[in-house]
């Protein structure tokens, strides 16, 4: 077996109640896979979604037809601009004029521009499927997605010019443009589908600086040890409190004070999800809610897994697979939303340490956050399958999981080899 493989059985066993979830989901991505369309450029892109991303490509695949199309193709534009961003062998004069310019790139079905690597490879050299797919969607659609990809593109490249994040504002300017541009898109299109509202910019923009700057926070050694350029995204105001400069964070030495600017950052993060909250709460159609809401709950989950932990400059640090599959099974309403992010929210206090220098920042806003979910009056009927998840693992079971465990690899080996000859 491989070793994510042998991971994610030890963690079943760890935790048992996971392995009921785990089935589900693996069951709902074949079933996903059963309902890619046969046209080739769809074919290619609803592929390439699980891909680049398996468990968001499922609930893009429970949208309604016209809407899932529309996010399917947004989704792997904003990915695909990401890789020309990403790619740090692109000579920044090179990468500028294509950022720019990827709101009409995406009208050509010959434009291709060979960068990134693996899947995000395939991705850029074989775009004129997802350009194929683009002009088949309504114009609505068409023209949300446009206007969005243009003001991303121009945003990013004004950071590329700047090569550095300076000031708070700074960091909020550039998750806007890159994240914050995608809540205000993907609002667009609910609104353009006919299914919901157009929600107020700030809380859109809110959505998608939450998701970023819980990746930003959980990255950090990944974007500092990029080859041939590190980056950092951390802005200077933040760590230049903690360190001479961001490097040093990665030294053992200096641990205790890494520690301090990664609480730093996650405090920074939680003041948006008040606003997250009340974005969830006006959503009316339950497949745009289960859309929306599950990457909420995992970036939660993310940053309480990070606060107060060294891993984050060693290594990876991100929720176990079955947590996810929890999440994902169990996000259907907002009383769901409300008991995940009220648990990990206690999470997030049980490790805050009265030393640490933003502690009681990082408290206040843990109280605004559980005031808010404690308000809603429905944690008294929520079933904790955060906080009461105790590992308990029994002889019998133990056999009985590693024998569906290894059928369930074997699947996935012969699923992964039908994917790559697509």
């Amino acid at each position: 077996m491989s070793h994510d493989t042998m991971g994610t059985l030890k963690a079943v066993l760890q935790h048992p109640d996971d392995f009921y979830p785990l089935l589900k989901l693996m069951m709902a991505v074949k079933q996903a896979e059963k309902q890619i369309p046969a046209l080739p450029h769809w074919g290619f892109c609803y592929s390439m979604l699980h891909k680049v991303s398996r468990s968001f490509g499922l609930v893009i695949q429970q949208l309604g037809s016209e809407l899932r199309d529309a996010v399917c193709v947004f989704y792997l534009l904003l990915r695909a601009l990401d890789t020309v961003e990403d790619d740090t062998t692109i000579d920044t004069m090179t990468k500028i004029p294509i950022l720019m310019e990827f709101h009409r790139h995406i009208y050509d079905p010959y434009w291709h521009f060979s960068c990134g690597t693996k899947e995000y490879k395939i991705l850029m050299d074989r775009f004129h499927h997802v350009s194929t797919a683009f002009l088949e969607l309504n114009a609505s659609f068409q023209e949300a997605i446009e206007d969005i990809t243009m003001k991303m593109g121009a945003g990013m490249a004004k950071f590329i010019c700047k090569e550095e994040v300076v000031s708070i504002a700074d960091y909020d300017e550039y998750c806007h443009y890159v994240a914050g541009h995608v809540g205000l898109g993907l609002s667009k299109l609910f609104h353009a589908s006919g299914k919901e509202v157009l929600f107020p910019e700030s809380t859109s923009n809110a959505m998608g600086l939450f998701l970023q700057k819980t990746n930003i926070v959980r990255d950090f050694l990944v974007d500092i040890n990029e080859v041939p350029k590190s980056r950092v995204y951390w802005p200077r105001q933040v760590w230049s409190r903690y360190a001479s400069k961001p490097e040093d964070l990665k030294h053992k030495d200096n641990s205790k004070k890494a520690v301090q600017c990664l609480n730093h950052m996650v405090t920074n993060a939680l003041v948006h999800i008040e606003d997250c909250l009340k974005y969830l709460s006006g959503i009316r159609d339950p497949a745009i809610f289960k859309f929306c809401a599950i990457p909420q709950i995992m970036a939660i989950g993310t940053l309480a897994l990070c606060y107060n932990n060294i891993e984050v400059f060693r290594g990876v640090v991100k929720l176990r697979r079955g947590l996810t599959a929890k999440i994902i099974d169990r996000t259907n309403t907002m009383a769901d939303v409300y008991g995940a992010f009220n648990d990990f929210c206690s999470m997030i206090r049980s490790k805050i340490n009265v030393k640490d220098p933003n502690a009681h920042m990082t408290v206040s806003r843990i109280d605004d956050i559980q005031k808010i979910c404690k308000n809603s009056r429905t944690l008294d009927k929520w079933k904790s399958y955060i906080i009461d998840d105790k590992p308990t693992c029994r002889p019998a079971l133990i056999a009985f999981l590693i024998v569906i465990m290894a059928i369930l690899y074997a699947y996935s080996q012969h699923h992964k080899s039908i994917l790559e000859m697509n």
